[in-house]
C-alpha cells in the first residue's frame, strides 16, 4: 500500500504540474484576463484527469487502516490545515522563494546560463540558438517553473490570512502576516517579468487558486497590460514590506539576505521601465503582426518617448532611497598608484563589496562551482574544469587604460610584439602586447596566456601559459580541460583560494541587482530622453571612475548616439557575466551591428600553436565557433508541450 501511494502521489504531481498555462500556473483566475465562455474551449481532459485524481484518493483513504501512517504527506493536507502552522506556513514562503534561480549556477535561467547564448562565452557545445534551429521544440523552458512559482504564491496569498494561524500569536502577528504577504505578492510579479524578458507578452492568471473544473484556455495578454499588472503589483507589495530587514539593535540582519524589501522593489521597478522604453519594445514595427487569434495587438508598435522619462524617475528615486539607506558604488581602496585602487575595488566588489553596493542579494549561491570552471590547471588542486572560455571578440570590447577602445585613435593598442618588463600581480615580463596596458577591469575579467595565476597557484607556477604544452595548455598532462579560445574568466574569483584544500575562500553573496546597474539605467534613459550630457555624466562617470578610466569630460560635445556607445559598452564592461547582456543586445535591437554582434564567426587564439609564451604562432586569430543568428530570436519560443495544452495562446514570430 505505501508503495502504491507513492505511485499515486508522483502520478498526481505529474498531472497537477502539467496543467495549463504551464505546471498549475493556469489554475488562477481572479484580476487575469477573463476566462472564455466559449464551450468549444472546454478542456474536458483536465477535467478528466482531476476527476480520476479524487477517485484514486478516495479508494487509496478506504484501502488504509487508521493509524498506518506516522504522518500525512503535506501535499495531500488540506491547506486550511498548513497555514494554521507558523512554522508550515514560512515554510511554503521560502517554497516561492526557491524558485529564484543562482546567478552563479549552471541551472538554466542563471546569469552564467545566459552568458553562454552570448559572445561573453565561448560554446561548449553547440546550442540550439547557435546551430540556427531554436524552435518551439528544443526550447529553453523556464515558463513551466516560472508558473508553478505563480501557483505557490497565490496559494500562499489565498490561504496566509487563515484567522486561525498561529502567527496571529506573534507579538506582531498581523504585521508580520502582511510584510510575508507582500513578499509573496512582489514575488509572483517578479516571475512574470523573467518570463516577460524571454518570451515577451505572457498570460496573466489573477489572484485566485481556481477549481478543477474550470477553463485554462487563456490568450496572452498584451505587453502593456503585463507592464502595467506588475508595476501595480510592485506598488502594492511595496506597502506591505519593510524597507531594511533589521535585527532589534537596527543593524541589518544577516539572516534575512536576500528577503524582498522596498528597497529591492524599487530597483527591479528601474529594470523594469527600463525595459519597457527600448526599442525591442518601445515603437517596433518588427511585431506589428504579432497579434492573438482575435487580432488583439501585443506589442507596443507606436513610439513613447515619455517612457524614457518614466525610466529616469524610476532610477533615480532607486538610487537616491539606496543612498539615503547606505548604499553606494564600492570604492574604498586607496593605494596611490590609481590602476592597483580601481583593480582591487572591482575584484573586491564580488568577495567583500557586495554588502555595500548590492540592493538584492542571495546567501546561498554556487560561487565556488563557478571558481572551479574558471580555474586553470596551473591552479593548485584537482577541481579545475576550465570550461568558462572567451571568444576574441568579447576580450576585445574592453578598453585602454587611458579610456579608449582598441580600434580608436590614441587608444595605444597593438598586436604586435611582447612586453619585456613585468607587471606584478597581473602579467609576467615576454606576455603578449595585446594584454598590456589595458583597463583595470580587464585584469580583474579575463585570464589570458602569461597572466598571473587567478587562484593559490601550483609549485612553481608563476603564470598561466595556454599553449599546448604549456602548464594549463591541451596537451599538457592527461586532462584535456583548457579554454578552447585562449582565454578563461576571472570575474568572481578569489586569488587568496587554494582549491586543493578550500583554504582561503571568501564566502559571500551573490548580486541580482546592485547600485552600478541602477547607475547605468540612469545613464541610459537620460541620454535616450534627451537630457544634458552633464546630467548624463553624473551616472556614468562614477563607474568609470571605480573601473579606472578617466572620466568623461562634462564640457565635451556629444552627439546622443555617440553617448549611447559610451554607455552601452560601459554596460558591456561593468555588468559582464552577471546576466545582463544576453537582454541588453535584444532590448538595444544591436544584433546585427558590430558592437552587439552575436551571429558568424567567433575567435580565439591559435591553443594547437607554439611552444613558448613568446611564440607568434599561438597569437593568430582562429575561429573556434560560428553562430546563427535569426531576427526571430529577439523573443523566444513558448515551448511546444505548453502550446499544446492551450490552444489558444499564439506563439511567437517565426517560430
Amino acid at each position: 500500500m505505501t508503495r502504491l501511494i507513492e505511485l499515486i502521489k508522483a502520478w498526481i504531481t505529474e498531472l497537477i504540474s502539467g496543467l495549463p498555462p504551464s505546471g498549475g500556473g493556469g489554475l488562477e483566475g481572479g484580476r487575469g484576463p477573463p476566462f472564455h465562455d466559449d464551450p468549444s474551449f472546454t478542456n474536458e481532459s483536465i477535467k478528466m484527469k482531476n476527476l480520476l485524481i479524487i477517485i484514486l484518493l478516495a479508494v487509496v483513504a478506504a484501502g488504509c487502516k487508521k493509524g498506518y501512517f506516522d504522518s500525512i504527506p503535506k501535499d495531500l493536507v488540506s491547506p486550511d490545515i498548513i497555514f494554521k502552522d507558523k512554522a508550515e506556513t514560512e515554510n511554503w514562503l521560502a517554497t516561492v522563494y526557491s524558485f529564484l534561480p543562482d546567478p552563479w549556477s549552471t541551472t538554466t535561467n542563471s546569469a552564467r546560463y545566459w552568458a553562454g547564448f552570448t559572445d561573453e562565452l565561448e560554446l561548449s557545445t553547440a546550442t540550439s540558438q547557435a546551430s540556427g534551429i531554436l524552435s518551439p521544440a528544443n526550447a529553453i523552458n523556464i515558463w513551466t517553473n516560472n508558473y508553478q512559482a505563480i501557483r505557490m504564491a497565490n496559494v500562499f496569498m489565498a490561504n496566509i490570512d487563515n484567522s486561525e494561524t498561529n502567527l496571529l500569536n506573534e507579538p506582531n502577528g498581523e504585521e508580520l502576516i502582511k510584510q510575508y504577504k507582500g513578499e509573496a505578492r512582489f514575488l509572483r510579479a517578479y516571475y512574470y517579468w523573467t518570463l516577460m524578458k524571454l518570451y515577451g507578452p505572457v498570460i496573466l492568471v489573477g489572484d485566485n487558486v481556481s477549481r478543477y473544473d474550470d477553463d485554462f484556455q487563456l490568450p496572452r495578454n498584451s505587453w502593456k497590460e503585463c507592464v502595467d499588472y506588475i508595476l501595480a503589483e510592485f506598488d502594492e507589495a511595496r506597502k506591505m514590506v519593510p524597507d531594511r530587514h533589521v535585527t532589534s539593535t537596527g543593524a541589518e540582519d544577516a539572516t534575512q539576505t536576500g528577503r524582498i524589501n522596498t528597497l529591492i522593489i524599487d530597483a527591479v521597478k528601474s529594470q523594469v521601465l527600463l525595459f519597457d522604453a527600448s526599442p525591442l519594445y518601445n515603437g517596433n514595427l518588427d511585431y506589428a503582426n504579432f497579434k492573438n487569434a482575435d487580432g488583439k495587438q501585443l506589442m507596443n508598435t507606436g513610439y513613447d518617448a515619455g517612457k524614457w522619462v518614466k525610466a529616469v524617475d524610476a532610477a533615480k528615486f532607486a538610487i537616491d532611497r539606496a543612498l539615503t539607506f547606505g548604499k553606494s558604488i564600492y570604492n574604498p581602496s586607496t593605494p596611490s598608484d590609481l590602476f592597483v585602487r580601481a583593480f582591487n575595488n572591482y575584484r573586491d566588489l564580488f568577495l567583500t563589496g557586495w554588502n555595500t553596493e548590492g540592493i538584492w542579494t542571495r546567501a546561498v549561491t554556487a560561487y565556488g562551482t563557478w571558481e572551479n570552471d574558471a580555474a586553470p590547471r596551473a591552479a593548485n588542486g584537482t577541481t579545475f574544469n576550465a570550461s568558462l572560455s572567451v571568444p576574441q571578440e568579447f576580450v576585445d570590447k574592453f578598453r585602454m587604460a587611458n579610456g579608449k577602445i582598441i580600434n580608436e585613435n590614441g587608444s595605444t593598442y597593438t598586436e604586435t610584439g611582447f612586453t619585456t618588463t613585468a607587471k606584478t600581480g597581473f602579467y609576467v615580463a615576454g606576455t603578449s602586447n595585446m594584454y598590456v596596458n589595458r583597463e583595470p577591469r580587464f585584469y580583474n575579467t579575463i585570464t589570458f596566456n602569461g597572466a598571473t595565476v587567478p587562484f593559490v597557484a601550483r609549485t612553481g607556477q608563476t603564470h598561466v601559459q595556454f599553449w599546448p604544452t604549456g602548464n594549463s595548455g591541451n596537451g599538457n598532462g592527461s586532462e584535456p580541460k583548457f579554454p578552447r579560445t585562449g582565454y578563461l574568466v576571472r570575474k568572481n574569483t578569489n586569488p587568496a583560494k587554494n582549491l586543493s584544500n578550500n583554504s582561503g575562500n571568501t564566502v559571500r553573496p551573490a548580486m541580482y541587482i546592485r547600485l552600478a546597474e541602477l547607475y547605468l539605467n540612469c545613464a541610459e534613459a537620460l541620454n535616450e530622453s534627451g537630457a544634458p550630457v552633464t546630467e548624463v555624466l553624473d551616472y556614468l562617470n562614477p563607474i568609470r571612475n571605480r573601473g579606472g578610466i578617466p572620466e568623461l569630460p562634462k564640457t565635451g560635445s556629444f552627439t546622443q548616439a555617440e553617448m549611447r556607445k559610451l554607455i552601452q559598452t560601459e554596460r558591456t564592461i561593468e555588468m559582464a557575466y552577471e546576466g545582463c547582456r544576453f537582454f541588453d543586445v535584444r532590448r538595444w535591437k544591436i544584433v546585427n551591428t558590430t558592437e552587439g554582434r552575436q551571429g558568424g564567426d567567433f575567435t580565439g587564439m591559435n591553443v594547437f600553436a607554439g611552444d613558448k609564451l613568446g611564440d607568434v604562432a599561438f597569437y593568430t586569430r582562429t575561429r573556434t565557433s560560428t553562430r546563427n543568428w535569426d531576427d526571430k530570436f529577439y523573443i523566444f519560443p513558448v515551448p511546444q508541450s505548453e502550446l499544446n495544452k492551450n490552444f489558444v495562446m499564439v506563439q511567437a514570430p517565426g517560430y
